[in-house]
């Protein structure tokens, strides 16, 4: 009988050896948000620019899906026919906001100078934003060495969604992989999607008929694994009162998913392997037998080098195929798609009509969108993808009270938005149109102070476009049109206010200090 003791340390996996990638690289700019979702994925591949200078505007330059579909312009009213130049070097990227634009951002920062980044910041990606409206990724990403050809992508999952070149290789390998018939180790940080890949391996399989099993090594204690995993005969124990059958055996003809397998008890090590090798289990206190099951196994362990316990047949065993998943922040385009898809089920889990706005949304609707996405395009995600559709489902939940971005997402961001205050001495204002910062104040019955705070920007700044607005302050209302106001509203202070649209606080603050001495409380 073959020897399935360790006899040695976890051996570096032969590909952790492998020569970088050396895939060709390509400057891409993808669409996070736009003002009609559909269009959030959409992206334009830079071309070699020399020395040209290209330009990000309304009408250039042209956006294309992913899959099959028309190129297209922003074509959003609030950007500027020109709005922001790029200029490539071998250094990086200057990127400059052309003259009478509307306002850009890049990076979090409200800017009317030009910005230069260096390469490093182009692989990690450059955040844009043109207008209150549309929210774009710039970034230098690698381009797969073979096409992505249609057939494969019938492999895509909803769950997998995402145009990234990342995203696309990723449903071509699980399409290859799942036709292979080996068995599979998903390698990839917490959070980072492993269970979806799994169950999108077993859906793609000659094995999709068959019932797919999962089990979660960390949660069996080390003494019951044996009988948990391969099955128990009546009297094997105490306790054993009828035979049961294993995690395997229940896989039978299907595929056994063993999540966090870097966990898996060190006795029970050198058993999974006899299994894997020689497709037979031994229940407990039984006779050996024979098992038709794909094994698919995950973890975000580190399996290799000499620290690691794992043992290293076991370890290379599992993975006769591999799939290495990356971390989200290592393909920050998917984040809108993703965002977009996570929000939509948390709508029809909790059960709220869609959430996701319209194309003919009001700005302000637009506005609040474009900034959380603008979070979220910005945030580490530690968590990975898991963490995106938990901040979807609070988004979700909290609609009631308007579209906030979850506590976690202000708090992470803290430190970024005080450096860049930090910059200047007071905030610049989100662009607004004149019709959403009226229907804000609307909304906000002219406190300044709140409109100025759900607008992103100073209460100084807003007091200065009152005057575009058609607004004033309580205190430049002339008295003959404070009284009528007072007499239409049946000496209601709060309604003389709405009539005047005015402050209710300043005015009944200014009817406080009139000579008269009038009432200071909400009638006078």
């Amino acid at each position: 009988m073959p020897d399935y003791s360790r006899t040695d340390a976890t051996l570096p996996s032969v590909f952790a050896r492998l020569a970088v990638n050396q895939a060709r690289t390509a400057r891409v700019v993808t669409i996070v948000f736009h003002p009609d979702p559909n269009r959030i994925g959409e992206r334009w591949l830079v071309p070699e620019p020399g020395s040209r200078t290209l330009v990000l505007g309304r009408q250039q330059p042209l956006f294309s899906p992913a899959a099959a579909g028309d190129a297209r312009p922003l074509d959003d009213p609030h950007i500027s026919r020109q709005a922001l130049s790029l200029s490539f070097s071998a250094a990086g990227v200057t990127l400059e906001p052309l003259p009478a634009a509307c306002r850009c951002r890049i990076d979090g920062t409200w800017v009317s100078t030009a910005q230069t980044l260096d390469r490093a910041a182009l692989r990690r990606g450059i955040a844009l934003q043109l207008a209150h409206s549309v929210v774009l990724l710039l970034r230098e990403q690698p381009v797969p060495p073979e096409p992505l050809t249609s057939a494969l992508q019938e492999a895509d999952d909803a769950a997998l969604c995402g145009s990234s070149f990342y995203m696309q290789s990723l449903r071509q390998q699980i399409a290859r992989v799942a036709d292979s018939g080996l068995d599979v180790l998903i390698r990839g940080e917490t959070g980072s999607g492993k269970e979806l890949v799994a169950r999108a391996l077993h859906a793609h399989s000659e094995r999709r008929s068959g019932p797919l099993v999962a089990v979660n090594m960390a949660a069996i204690p080390a003494g019951v694994a044996p009988a948990a995993l391969f099955g128990s005969v009546r009297g094997a124990f105490t306790g054993a009162d009828r035979n049961n059958r294993g995690y395997f055996q229940q896989a039978g003809g299907g595929s056994l998913f063993l999540d966090e397998v870097g966990d898996t008890p060190d006795d029970v090590q050198p058993q999974l392997l006899r299994v894997l090798q020689e497709r037979e289990v031994q229940p407990v206190g039984g006779q050996l037998e024979k098992v038709d099951v794909r094994v698919i196994s995950a973890t975000d362990a580190a399996l290799d080098g000499p620290a690691s316990s794992f043992r290293s047949a076991l370890r290379h065993r599992l993975g006769s195929a591999e799939v290495q998943l990356a971390p989200l922040r290592a393909h920050p385009e998917d984040i809108g798609e993703l965002f977009c898809h996570f929000i939509n089920r948390a709508c029809t889990e909790i059960g709220r009509s869609p959430l996701l706005p319209e194309p003919a949304a009001d700005e302000l609707r637009i506005a609040q969108w474009a900034e959380l996405f603008h979070l979220c395009l910005r945030h580490a995600w530690p968590g990975n993808v898991r963490e995106l559709a938990n901040c979807a489902r609070q988004v979700v939940l909290d609609s009631d009270i308007g579209i906030q971005p979850p506590t976690l997402l202000l708090q992470q961001s803290a430190a970024a938005v005080a450096e860049e205050y930090a910059q200047t001495e007071e905030r610049v204002p989100v662009q607004l149109g004149d019709n959403a910062l009226r229907a804000l104040l609307e909304q906000e019955c002219y406190e300044v102070a709140a409109a100025a705070r759900r607008a992103g920007m100073s209460r100084q700044a807003l007091y200065r476009r009152l005057p575009e607005l058609g607004l004033r302050l309580a205190a430049q209302v002339p008295e003959t049109e404070l009284q009528q106001a007072l007499v239409d509203g049946d000496g209601d202070v709060r309604a003389a206010a709405m009539l005047l649209r005015v402050s209710t606080v300043a005015l009944r603050g200014r009817l406080r200090n009139r000579p008269d001495d009038m009432d200071t409380g909400d009638r006078v």
